[in-house]
């Protein structure tokens, strides 16, 4: 058997942590079949190597949680213990001629995988975090697996036609042309998944569906799963109006990445609205990347904490 230390920032987060009377520290010590003490700011653990490394885990994505919430509920902690028991929960994305089920899209990180879940377990999931993180791909990869499964019949991928500054006007061509530059990351995640005549061929019989925000107006969408990505270009009424649309059998995913709104000077996000609004209602999903979650090149992560950081060009200028 081994012991470990893991020490809490105070005696506060301790006590969000451990819950009242300590339940969620005995959810946990039941879940992973450890000994757990919780003591002031810290908690002493004592299990195999693997126990160890599982509880680790388990309390720095409760951390996590804690500090993106404030709070902590007895779902966060189940959603937690089963991300990590499983491993890590895989995305089916087997094509329609293959029987094995071999192809897989696997979370990286834990965050992923409570993503991942989150998607499973609700009807609405948000995901926000920086770029790199995989937050359209791996809800595109969800659609193409519950659409192949029969779980819902078709897939409407949404975009907001708001970036840089630019509008459709400025654009060239008809609306196919103007609307295709801000669709493409769509098409990209669609062709990174399904053979392109796959694609093309849902598309022409209506079962995918990539469109605008401002064509979902007046719509109800039943059996069918829906993401809208870029929601941080949302504006309020905007993100009512696609909730909204949530009809029979449906789910909805919304991404956004809250640091990268080109909205208007002035214009609050519906993303951030929403999420405030929404978060903690019944099979609603809030799920927050870090840079610890990015999946691309190791630089994005060093160039996304270097914006998040105070800007040395910044502190050289008050210097001056």
């Amino acid at each position: 058997m081994s012991e470990a230390t893991i020490n809490l920032a105070s005696r506060d987060e301790a006590l969000l942590l451990f819950g009242n009377r300590d339940q969620f520290l005995r959810e946990v010590r039941d879940a992973l079949g450890v000994r757990l003490i919780g003591r002031g700011d810290s908690i002493h653990v004592r299990g195999t190597e693997e126990q160890i490394e599982q509880t680790e885990r388990v309390v720095s994505q409760l951390r996590q949680l804690v500090r993106d919430q404030g709070q902590l509920s007895a779902e966060d902690v189940r959603t937690v213990l089963a991300v990590v028991l499983q491993g890590g929960d895989r995305v089916g994305l087997q094509s329609d001629n293959r029987a094995d089920g071999s192809r897989y899209l696997r979370p990286r990180t834990d965050g992923q995988a409570r993503y991942v879940h989150a998607m499973r377990e609700n009807d609405l999931t948000f995901c926000i975090g920086p770029a790199g993180t995989g937050k359209t791909f791996l809800a595109v990869g969800m659609a193409v697996s519950m659409l192949r499964q029969g779980a819902v019949k078709k897939i409407v991928l949404v975009r907001p036609a708001v970036e840089a500054g630019e509008r459709l006007g400025y654009l060239p061509g008809d609306i196919v042309a103007k609307v295709n530059p801000y669709l493409r990351p769509l098409f990209d995640a669609l062709n990174d998944m399904m053979e392109h005549e796959q694609v093309k061929r849902y598309m022409d019989n209506d079962i995918i569906e990539i469109v605008p925000l401002a064509y979902m107006r007046g719509r109800t969408l039943n059996q069918a799963l829906i993401i809208l990505d870029e929601g941080q270009n949302t504006t309020i009424p905007q993100m009512k109006m696609f909730l909204t649309r949530l009809g029979e059998g449906s789910r909805m995913v919304v991404t956004g990445d809250p640091s990268q709104s080109d909205l208007d000077g002035g214009q609050r996000s519906g993303l951030n609205d929403a999420v405030a609004r929404l978060r903690g209602f019944q099979d609603i999903g809030v799920v927050e990347f870090t840079p610890k979650d990015i999946v691309r090149h190791p630089l994005v992560e060093q160039i996304v904490r270097a914006y998040e950081a105070p800007s040395r060009v910044h502190r050289e200028g008050e210097r001056t």
